[in-house]
């Protein structure tokens, strides 16, 4: 069995299903992401697990032991909040000693286990500095430290970066899985950001309308979306219609004229020369983005997005005539959106 056991779980409403039957194994050690849209169930799932919200059907096992109606504190999970939560009139090695204090750990260890992880989250300088007087990635640091010094089983983490800048959020991605690994703890972080999801997970859930609709590694997750909402969702995508040939290939097809749904990443599309490639365009606007241009053709299959690498040469200009062209195997078939248990 897995060290954390989602069976069946289910939450309810009144008549509105806010999660439902969801099934979920994650090992120890593992960093999953619950990915999906506000209101898709992520938050409502990671508050039964934390106990914080009551379980209408299914059960959670952690280590062996149901906790499905255990009190939130005899769990021993740690928890950070999207606000942080700390007291801004106690210090931080205090904020951090809190649980520890509450536990009743005598002072020695308390001192000892406030030091190393106070290290290990890179703040063992400013031990004696106020909430106030520290930048945001510091205070989310301050969080971490709070809910990992007590040494829980499970670390749950509920939007923890959204109240950072771009560039600090990046940061901290990689610091959240750095400590992580350190520490080897099994975590489960709720967002609503893919890329925050892709680039610091073992495995992502995604959930909509209270459904988990796929879990996969994240390669497999952005190259191979089951469903056309997770094709859009999870990156972005051009969608396209396809039609089988008697041998079962998909072919690229106009609007209308075809039996499945089809799935182009925009980095998958090359820009040729007009008069080249599988399909004849004129680009329509584009987009700097630092690393890469965004360019919108406007094709006789609709208006596509192509995704280019920034090499330095001069982008090409609203008007320009092109070629696309792309591989066939990297054509994702996918489903409709009806979401299933």
């Amino acid at each position: 069995m897995a060290f954390m056991q989602l069976e069946g779980l289910g939450k309810r409403y009144g008549e509105i299903d806010a999660v439902v039957a969801t099934d979920l194994a994650v090992e120890q050690g593992e960093f999953v992401s619950l990915l999906g849209p506000s209101g898709c169930g992520k938050t409502t799932t990671l508050q039964m697990i934390a106990g914080f919200v009551d379980v209408t059907s299914g059960r959670i096992i952690l280590d062996g032991r149901d906790i499905t109606h255990a009190k939130p504190a005899s769990r021993g999970l740690g928890v950070v909040f999207q606000s942080y939560a700390l007291f801004p009139h106690m210090s931080v090695q205090d904020n951090v000693a809190f649980g520890l204090r509450m536990r009743k750990v005598p002072k020695a260890e308390l001192q000892q286990r406030v030091a190393q992880v106070l290290k290990l989250v890179r703040l063992d300088p400013h031990a004696e500095r106020y909430p106030r007087e520290l930048s945001g990635g510091q205070r989310q640091r301050v969080a971490l430290a709070r809910a990992l010094v007590i040494q829980p089983p499970v670390l749950l983490l509920d939007e923890p970066l959204s109240n950072l800048d771009a560039n600090l959020r990046e940061e901290m991605q990689f610091e959240i899985r750095r400590i992580q690994r350190e520490v080897g703890i099994t975590t489960l972080m709720v967002t609503h950001d893919q890329s925050e999801a892709l680039s610091i997970s073992d495995r992502v859930v995604v959930m909509q309308a209270g459904r988990v609709t796929q879990i996969d590694v994240p390669y497999t997750l952005y190259e191979h979306p089951r469903t056309e909402f997770i094709s859009g969702f999870v990156g972005k995508a051009n969608r396209l219609c396809g039609r089988r040939d008697g041998s079962g290939e998909v072919h690229v097809c106009a609007a209308g004229e075809g039996d499945v749904s089809l799935s182009l990443r925009p980095e998958k599309i090359t820009l040729r020369g007009a008069g080249e490639g599988r399909l004849q365009g004129q680009i329509s606007s584009r987009f700097f983005l630092g690393s890469q241009w965004l360019y919108s053709v406007s094709t006789a299959l609709g208006e596509l997005t192509v995704v280019r690498g920034n090499d330095g040469s001069p982008p090409l200009n609203e008007g320009t005539a092109v070629g696309l062209d792309w591989a066939s195997d990297l054509l994702r078939v996918l489903r409709g959106d009806e979401v299933s248990a």
